[in-house]
C-alpha cells in the first residue's frame, strides 16, 4: 500500500494526521477559553463531554491519530537519516532559508509529547478516565474549574505549560504549512501564503493558551474557582450524584449528599 510503502505516502499520512491534530488543538484552545470568560459554562461543557459515547469515540480517535503521527514521524526521521548516511555530520551550519524547527521537529515532538503526558495526568486521568472506571475522584468529574485550581495552585504547572506551549508553537508553525507541501501545494505562490496563514492561525491559538496560563494561575492562587458563589452552587448541583468538596476546607472531600452541598452554598447563608 502506497501510504506505507512510499515516502510520499508516509508524508501524506503525516499531513492528514497533523491537520486533524491542529484542528483538535484549536478546538481545545477555544474550549479552555470559555473557562476564562464563563467558568460555569466551562463546567457545563465538561459535563456534556464527560464519559458519554461521543466523547469516548472522539478520545479514542484522537489517541489513534497521535499514535499514527508519532510512528510515522519516527519512521520518516529514520528513513531520512539512513538516506543521508554520514553526510549529515558534514553539515555544521543550517542552510539559509531553512527554519530551525524544520530540522528539529522530532525533538520538538518529544517535548510536546512529554507536555501532553503531564496534561493527561492532571486532567484527563482525573476526569474522564475516573468517570469511565466508575471511581470516585477528589472532585466531581465535571468540575473542570476545580481541577484547574488544583493544577495551577502549584507554581511548577505554569512553567511546564509555558515550555510545552513554546515547543508546540514551533512544531505547529512549521508543520502547518509543510503539511500542505506534502500533499502537493509546493509552489512559489501558495507556500508563502500558507506560511503567513499558518503563523497567524498558530499565533492566535498560542497567545490564547498563554493568556489561559496567566488567568488560571492568578485565579488558582486566590482560590477563585473554589469560592465563587456561582461555581459553588454549581458544585452543589453536581453533588446529587457525585462526591463534592467543601471550598472552605481547602477543597478537601467532605460532602457526599446534595443537601450537604446546598447547605454549604453561600447563597443559602
Amino acid at each position: 500500500m502506497w501510504l506505507t510503502s512510499s515516502s510520499v505516502g508516509r508524508k501524506f499520512v503525516m499531513a492528514l494526521t497533523g491537520a486533524a491534530l491542529v484542528l483538535f488543538i484549536t478546538f481545545h484552545c477555544l474550549m479552555n477559553s470559555v473557562a476564562i470568560l464563563w467558568p460555569s459554562a466551562y463546567n457545563a461543557v465538561c459535563e456534556f463531554l464527560g464519559a458519554n459515547w461521543y466523547a469516548l469515540v472522539a478520545s479514542a480517535g484522537l489517541a489513534l491519530l497521535i499514535v499514527i503521527h508519532i510512528i510515522y514521524a519516527c519512521w520518516l526521521t529514520l528513513q531520512n537519516r539512513a538516506a543521508r548516511g554520514f553526510e549529515r555530520y558534514a553539515v555544521t551550519q543550517r542552510p539559509a532559508g531553512v527554519e530551525w524547527a524544520s530540522q528539529n521537529m522530532l525533538v520538538l515532538g518529544v517535548l510536546v509529547l512529554a507536555f501532553l503526558g503531564v496534561h493527561l495526568v492532571q486532567f484527563w486521568a482525573k476526569m474522564q478516565l475516573m468517570e469511565v472506571l466508575g471511581i470516585e475522584g477528589e472532585f466531581p468529574a465535571a468540575a473542570g474549574t476545580l481541577f484547574i485550581e488544583a493544577a495551577f495552585s502549584n507554581w511548577l504547572t505554569p512553567a511546564i505549560y509555558a515550555i510545552g506551549f513554546i515547543a508546540l508553537w514551533m512544531h505547529m508553525n512549521h508543520g502547518f504549512w509543510s503539511m500542505f507541501q506534502s500533499v502537493g501545494w509546493d509552489n512559489t505562490t501558495w507556500i508563502p501564503r500558507l506560511r503567513c496563514i499558518g503563523k497567524c492561525w498558530v499565533g492566535i491559538v498560542m497567545i490564547l493558551f498563554f493568556i489561559q496560563i496567566g488567568v488560571f494561575t492568578y485565579n488558582a492562587q486566590r482560590n477563585y474557582y473554589s469560592t465563587d458563589p456561582v461555581l459553588v452552587e454549581q458544585y452543589a448541583e453536581m453533588a446529587a450524584t457525585e462526591q463534592i468538596v467543601n471550598p472552605a476546607d481547602g477543597m478537601a472531600p467532605c460532602m457526599t449528599t446534595c443537601q450537604d452541598a446546598c447547605d454549604a452554598c453561600p447563597n443559602n447563608k
